[in-house]
């Protein structure tokens, strides 16, 4: 059984390892990671990040089994083999230094607005400010196993926060895993507004860049993660997704 965590220990091991098997569930949970996708998260003061084994269930990760691998895909400890994709997760930690937090999923809604002639995803609800700056299309749909395909990525990512990657799934990043499991259940909110609308077969109206520079104005994003993430672990726990003993609340 899990003992519980110091939250003053903010960036410790322990800690990252736990949040990020507990989201790890949580998209299970919600059918963003099934079985297959994973998350990383930075390892403060190293060239590393943690990221679950290959072949683990994404319903049962914990944080025993969570692996520490150096940003050339080399485990440096844990036992047991990373994603075959773990280099998208370097790359993109790489190349954004103010990242902690990656993503990678196989969403369905995502994935459907790769398929459509002339159609691009907007952003249609008031937490999809959070992606004001675009949603790229990385145009690769084959599985990002190779050095160059990585940097190919996060070429594609550049400075913002999500890209979509055509046929295949999409990519997410934030400053912490809370933070992440945040923008990801948004991200998928969004997605299913935009499609309601044209399935609809009305024109959807997006939000404006006066509007989210309103809502960014307003917004308390440390609260509402914070709001959002003791929400779903409590969800987790109720519906038996995660052990009670799990003592990571934000």
């Amino acid at each position: 059984m899990a003992t519980a965590i110091d939250l003053s220990k903010s960036n410790s091991g322990e800690l990252l390892r736990t949040q990020l098997a507990t989201a790890t569930r949580i998209m299970n949970m919600e059918n963003v990671l099934e079985y297959s996708g994973h998350i990383s998260v930075r390892v403060p003061g190293k060239n590393a990040l943690y990221i679950q084994q290959r072949t683990e269930s994404r319903a049962e990760v914990s944080p025993e089994s969570v692996l520490m691998v150096d940003f050339d895909c080399n485990v440096i400890e844990g036992k047991g083999k990373p994603p075959s994709e773990t280099v998208i997760h370097c790359e993109i930690l790489k190349s954004r230094p103010e990242v902690n937090a990656v993503i990678h999923n196989h969403m369905e809604l995502a994935i459907a607005f790769t398929m459509m002639k002339g159609v691009t995803m907007l952003p249609m609800r008031s937490r999809a400010a959070r992606w004001a700056s675009g949603i790229p299309l990385h145009n690769d749909p084959s599985h990002i196993k190779r050095l160059e395909q990585g940097q190919a990525l996060a070429k594609t990512l550049g400075q913002h926060n999500a890209a979509l990657m055509r046929t295949h799934g999409m990519v997410l990043v934030a400053e912490s895993l809370p933070a992440l499991t945040a923008d990801t259940i948004h991200f998928e909110e969004n997605a299913r507004a935009m499609m309601e609308v044209l399935q609809a077969g009305k024109e959807p109206i997006p939000l404006s860049e006066e509007d989210m520079v309103q809502i960014n104005r307003n917004e308390d994003r440390d609260h509402h993660v914070r709001k959002l993430w003791n929400y779903y672990v409590n969800k987790a726990k109720k519906g038996g997704n995660m052990p009670t003993a799990w003592d990571i609340e934000y």
